[in-house]
């Protein structure tokens, strides 16, 4: 058979610009390279202590756990399962490398690299991830959107809906429970095992309930019963973060962590959640935006992670977490921290440690340790439940989550951030916490402010942390030697500390978007002498890569 010429030149055409494509994507030696960035830990914990009927319970929820893998893994992109399927026939060694790294990121976009691909035809990430139409715009949506009847609008907005084409070629919400229904059938089976498994009555609630959330899509009874669960083994499982829809940060992806809970180091922290209503009392903005009454619970929990999987496994490892996010229950019962401890040894010792002595002066370094890298995280996740949730706009009642949108996470997590360091002072002024401490705990902060950038400014927490940087080295609080190393002005610190708390929380209380974008646009950059350290550090890993061998 004869092709026609303009075919045959359509078809070269075709092969010149796929070779060309997949001469910018990483090559093996690379993959490996990007690999490396994360240091390989094992991650077992001692089972020994559990009965073998809460074992058993363990079990089931580390099996019902794995199902939010595939969840994420839909949610992140759709086709992002075809990826994968295609990698696993790739047997070269480029194949084995792509499919490696792919387990890391949970998809084909290498997100400490501001998402860029890694594999062959996939296209950019899509920042509204699999949430919304693939062929829709994020002005098409938001004006549908703004157009819904105030309770159709609230389903289209939740955590717990997507978003896709309805038959006439507009849109409709469908809900989780409907579109990853064979999943959740099967994960809700598991729970259930686990509840009937266990003998701790908090532990059972929440299972059963959690079980029925995941039918029904109705998350608020298992969300109150999380809050007040105290047992040996401390499960979270569901829908729950949104960083993944960059567009409005209104959808929740599913995670699982499945810890076990450390009572020691857990009584050790209870003194802070008494704290919590002084801090707000005293937060540095105008007292109108101070809620009068925080939630009544607010429990710390510090666990170790048996298993984690879905968002709550992919990139950088989660180091501590504040859930849950829907504003009804923090106003009912407060939010509970999480600490993750031996996630925050791994991180303390791969990356943290080894960043200081490259990153600061020498007669710095020695203050940097594992106690104020750990309360700060600590007080990270306390203040993400202090300060403006709910609010009101233009006589409107509503919330910084749907005022600020895609700006939310990176404000957010700046805020955590910041008023934490303020917190922790106020802490040390009152003599809750020992104030010879101070020192060290600024220090260590800026050695994991490079800890943080290296996360690439496609991360919130990134975002959130050039934002600090910038703003504290304007104020003066932050310093560079001649030597490229940096150092914290003393002086100075604590009035950059405060003001940016205060422009952060300002911006929440007012719901103020533009004023958001603005400051965001300024100092979400990274400046030549950050930029010089940070390739200073390319030996050092940027986080760790669990290995989970507990015992189950």
């Amino acid at each position: 058979m004869r092709i026609p010429l303009p075919l045959v030149s359509a078809l070269l055409l075709t092969a010149t610009l796929a070779s060309a494509a997949e001469a910018l994507l990483p090559n093996e030696a690379e993959l490996r390279a990007m690999t490396a960035r994360f240091a390989p830990v094992t991650v077992k914990v001692d089972t020994t202590a559990l009965p073998a009927n809460e074992k058993l319970a363990l079990a089931k929820m580390v099996e019902a756990a794995k199902f939010m893998d595939t969840l994420f893994m839909r949610q992140v992109a759709a086709g992002n399962g075809t990826v994968l399927n295609r990698l696993l026939e790739d047997e070269t060694p480029l194949g084995l490398a792509r499919w490696k790294y792919y387990r890391i990121n949970r998809g084909p976009w290498s997100r400490l690299d501001e998402n860029r691909p890694f594999v062959p035809f996939v296209g950019p990430k899509p920042p509204g991830a699999n949430f919304y139409p693939a062929d829709a715009t994020r002005e098409e949506i938001e004006k549908w959107i703004n157009s819904l009847p105030t309770d159709e609008k609230a389903a289209a907005t939740g955590f717990y809906t997507i978003i896709r084409r309805n038959p006439a070629g507009g849109f409709m919400t469908v809900p989780y429970s409907v579109e990853y229904q064979p999943e959740l059938i099967e994960a809700a089976r598991l729970l259930n095992e686990a509840a009937a498994a266990t003998t701790q009555s908090t532990l059972r609630n929440f299972l059963e309930k959690r079980a029925r959330a995941f039918l029904t899509n109705d998350y608020y009874d298992s969300d109150m019963a999380w809050m007040e669960l105290d047992a040996t083994i401390e499960p979270t499982i569901g829908p729950y973060e949104t960083y993944e829809d960059e567009w409005f940060n209104y959808k929740a992806a599913f995670e699982a962590f499945i810890c076990l809970n450390d009572a020691a180091e857990t009584a050790k922290l209870a003194r802070f959640g008494a704290e919590l209503q002084g801090l707000e009392d005293r937060l540095p903005i105008d007292p109108k935006f101070r809620r009068a009454k925080l939630g009544g619970l607010s429990p710390i929990r510090v666990v170790n992670v048996v298993f984690a999987s879905g968002d709550g496994n992919r990139g950088v490892q989660t180091a501590a977490f504040n859930l849950p996010n829907d504003e009804r229950v923090v106003a009912a019962k407060g939010s509970k921290r999480v600490m993750l401890k031996n996630y925050q040894e791994a991180k303390f010792a791969h990356v943290l440690a080894p960043i200081s002595r490259h990153a600061l002066a020498a007669k710095d370094q020695p203050l940097v340790a594992f106690d104020p890298f750990f309360t700060h995280i600590l007080m990270h996740e306390l203040m993400h439940g202090l300060g403006p949730q709910e609010i009101t706009v233009a006589g409107r009642a509503t919330t910084v989550r749907l005022e600020l949108k895609e700006l939310n996470s990176t404000l957010e997590e700046a805020k955590a951030d910041i008023s934490g360091l303020w917190a922790l002072q106020q802490l040390m002024d009152k003599g809750v916490l020992d104030k010879t401490q101070e020192r060290a705990m600024y220090v260590t902060f800026l050695a994991s402010t490079f800890r943080t950038l290296r996360f690439g400014l496609s991360s919130s927490h990134a975002k959130g942390m050039a934002l600090q940087v910038n703003w504290l080295a304007d104020r003066g609080g932050f310093t560079v030697g001649a030597d490229g190393r940096f150092g914290v002005d003393f002086a100075q610190i604590k009035q950059g500390v405060e003001s940016l708390t205060t422009e952060i929380m300002t911006i929440q209380a007012t719901g103020d978007y533009a004023r958001g974008k603005a400051l965001l646009e300024r100092l979400v950059v990274i400046r030549p002498p950050v930029k010089t350290m940070l390739d200073r550090l390319n030996d050092v890993p940027v986080d760790i890569a669990p290995r989970f061998a507990t015992e189950l």
